[in-house]
């Protein structure tokens, strides 16, 4: 303990202890406050490990600033009284932490060579392990604190001893070590400067970022306050928890709220109730805990490389405080979202769904005005969610740009497998949006180009002329024998070969269906350009419902929420006796949601089959699946996933519009005969 592990800054990518195992490391983490006496270090104790209690299950809890005496203690802090009192409960704590496996954190003032600090302290299993001081000691406005405590500059003793506990490494160049948890530790204002010490911290290795604070509430300020913490997270790359005082610290000229948060990687995760949030005028505790994720935080690390040269170039060397027996976290407690790519209900989802048809709309309009000017744009017209999306992005690019819309040029060719309701849709759909429309029967093309293969489907012989007797021959056939993926495929060809001969084509496959290979090679995988290509299957529906409720109105909105109805298929198998669809996609690859939900924790997180298998178990999905039914899916979608690489080796220009993009140009460079085997054993 007195002779901590001294490391330099640019050390962060070390190779580090682990917790449980290194692909699935969960801390539990809680930012706390609880009721201050003022000036009564045994009572603030008392209320501290009542805390402590109440979050038994938390591997690290952080109390507020001078959580044991009381932030506003005025002139009491030069008072020897409260200064012994103080250290004598320090002790008190130290032994509460005792075999509780806990690494707990409280603030305190401390004097060191006749200077008095704002300190935080680190205790673990029954030790106070590293004494952090505070840098930037505010004085301006309603805070006094040059009146009372010295700023830390790095030249302080590098340690302290303490009366009943020993040598203790002191510092503002100590992180806390515990397997793969690397704890940096700040005290308020320390966040709101330009050069925040946990910017240091963290190019010297700290992936989580503690803070210990009094912020008073004033008009805006929560908001100011979020941001700051949210924003240091994800610059940092790191987990950040904060913990302020509460309402039994507020006095005279200021209101202490109680605002508790953790943040990861930019995005809150946890937060409290505070003074003057949703109604709330008092609260004797408040806390946010959640489960970060230090997997996650490890890869992004990892793959972005210039987090590691700005590492590369800090100079600060840190000491390191290393901590034993590490205790594990089952992840719980962590919010996993069952579908990553989509926002819960409300205004937040309506802001993405504006950014990114705000985002497909400008793409497309760029590549457009490159054209000439009386080209037209074609687009086939199915019926579907995923053509939709992409004839609505066409024409509000249009009527942004004053073009007319009967430039777009909607194509519609039925097949055999296209029911009277899709093709309808389709109908409906170009007449409404007021586009340029034509329909094609490519049964017919497609019939003649068996016959010119030599091709019988599904084992029919067929006869030129003959069509209606080979309809009829499928209708006889059983479900289970309508299996032919050259019947598909001509079709699928057939379209696109009709759209390419016309003119500039627009994409409409997705995101999924690229992950998954669902798509004809040199059919609807090609086009001039598609502004579907990073859109999962899980926001489609959401986008056009966005669409239909904000652009349009009356008999072009119903038809447009009527198509939200549409189940999923490609309709290249024949409809069943009553003409319904017989090609679920789902039924035969699995729900979207689950290959959607591998897909994000796969590619934006490299997450192994493993961990994202329990991960899916912690999230709640519109059903419950089983587990053998999740990891059968996953199987599904990694041996599909590997085996249609070449499909998106070559895929066509398109907008990325989130995190997670398969372009090859881009995002995701990945050899076509990769093999898969490693992450299918991983999965066993």
């Amino acid at each position: 303990m007195n002779n901590p592990q001294k490391t330099s800054s640019g050390s962060a990518g070390d190779a580090l202890p682990s917790f449980a195992s290194d692909s699935d490391s969960f801390v539990r983490v809680t930012a706390a406050t609880h009721p201050v006496e003022v000036g009564n270090p045994m009572a603030n104790s008392d209320f501290a490990m009542e805390s402590l209690r109440r979050h038994r299950d938390s591997q690290v809890v952080v109390f507020g600033e001078l959580s044991l005496s009381g932030y506003s203690c005025g002139d009491l802090f030069a008072q020897d009284c409260l200064l012994e009192a103080v250290l004598k409960v320090l002790a008190r704590m130290a032994d509460a932490t005792r075999a509780s496996g806990q690494l707990v954190v409280v603030g305190l003032p401390l004097q060191v060579d006749g200077k008095l600090f704002n300190v935080a302290a680190a205790i673990f299993d029954g030790q106070v392990r590293a004494i952090v001081p505070k840098q930037y000691v505010p004085n301006y406005q309603e805070f006094y604190e040059a009146r009372w405590f010295h700023p830390a500059t790095g030249d302080e003793p590098a340690s302290v001893c303490l009366e009943g506990l020993g040598n203790i490494p002191f510092g503002i160049d100590l992180l806390v070590q515990w397997g793969g948890l690397i704890v940096g530790i700040e005290i308020c204002e320390d966040l709101w400067m330009p050069l925040p010490p946990s910017s240091w911290q963290s190019a010297g290795g700290a992936n989580l970022l503690l803070n210990l604070s009094a912020s008073n509430e004033l008009i805006g300020k929560p908001e100011w306050r979020e941001l700051l913490v949210r924003s240091q997270s994800g610059r940092c790359l790191a987990a950040y928890a904060y913990a302020s005082a509460g309402p039994s610290e507020s006095t005279t000229d200021v209101v202490f709220g109680g605002h508790c948060m953790v943040a990861e990687n930019g995005s809150l995760i946890a937060e409290s109730k505070r003074i003057g949030h949703a109604g709330c005028t008092w609260l004797e505790h408040a806390d946010a805990t959640a489960d970060i994720d230090l997997q996650k935080l490890r890869h992004d690390r990892r793959i972005t490389n210039s987090w590691q040269l700005a590492c590369d170039r800090a100079t600060k060397p840190f000491r390191r405080v290393v901590l034993k027996a590490a205790r594990t976290c089952d992840g719980s407690r962590r919010r996993v979202s069952a579908h990553p790519f989509v926002p819960e209900p409300g205004p937040a989802l309506e802001r993405r769904c504006s950014e990114i048809f705000g985002i497909q709309c400008a793409a497309l309009s760029k590549r457009v005005q490159r054209l000439p000017a009386e080209l037209p744009l074609y687009i086939g017209i199915s019926g579907g969610l995923d053509s939709t999306l992409a004839l609505l992005v066409a024409v509000k690019t249009c009527v942004q740009n004053d073009w007319p819309t009967s430039r777009i040029h909607g194509i519609t060719m039925p097949g055999f497998g296209t029911t009277e309701k899709t093709l309808n849709s389709a109908r409906e759909l170009m007449q409404l949006l007021h586009v340029s429309a034509s329909e094609i029967d490519i049964r017919g093309l497609c019939f003649q180009t068996f016959l010119a293969m030599g091709h019988r489907p599904f084992g029919i012989d067929i006869q030129p002329g003959a069509m209606t007797d080979f309809l009829e021959a499928v209708q006889a056939l059983p479900k289970q024998q309508r299996k032919d993926l050259i019947f598909e495929n001509v079709q699928a060809r057939m379209r696109t070969m009709l759209l390419m001969n016309s003119g500039f084509v627009l994409g409409t496959g997705d995101l999924s269906e690229q992950a998954l290979g669902w798509s004809t090679y040199n059919g609807d995988h090609m086009s001039m350009y598609n502004v579907n290509t990073s859109i999962p299957k899980t926001l489609v529906k959401f986008l056009v419902e966005y669409v239909a409720l904000n652009e349009y109105e009356g008999d072009a909105r119903a038809c447009l929420l009527g198509i939200l109805e549409t189940p999923i298929s490609p309709e290249l198998l024949p409809t069943g006796a009553a003409g319904q669809i017989e090609q679920h996609t789902e039924q035969v690859l699995g729900p979207y949601e689950l290959h959607d939900f591998f897909l994000y924790h796969l590619i934006r997180h490299g997450t192994q089959p493993s961990r994202i298998l329990r991960l899916a178990s912690l999230a709640k999905f519109s059903q419950d699946y089983s587990h053998d039914f999740m990891r059968a899916t996953l199987r599904t979608f990694l041996k599909r996933f590997f085996a249609n690489q070449f499909k998106r080796s070559c895929v066509p220009d398109g907008p990325k519009v989130g995190s997670v993009s398969l372009s090859p140009r881009g995002d995701w460079r990945m050899p076509s005969d990769a093999e898969v085997s490693a992450w299918l054993e991983d999965l066993e």
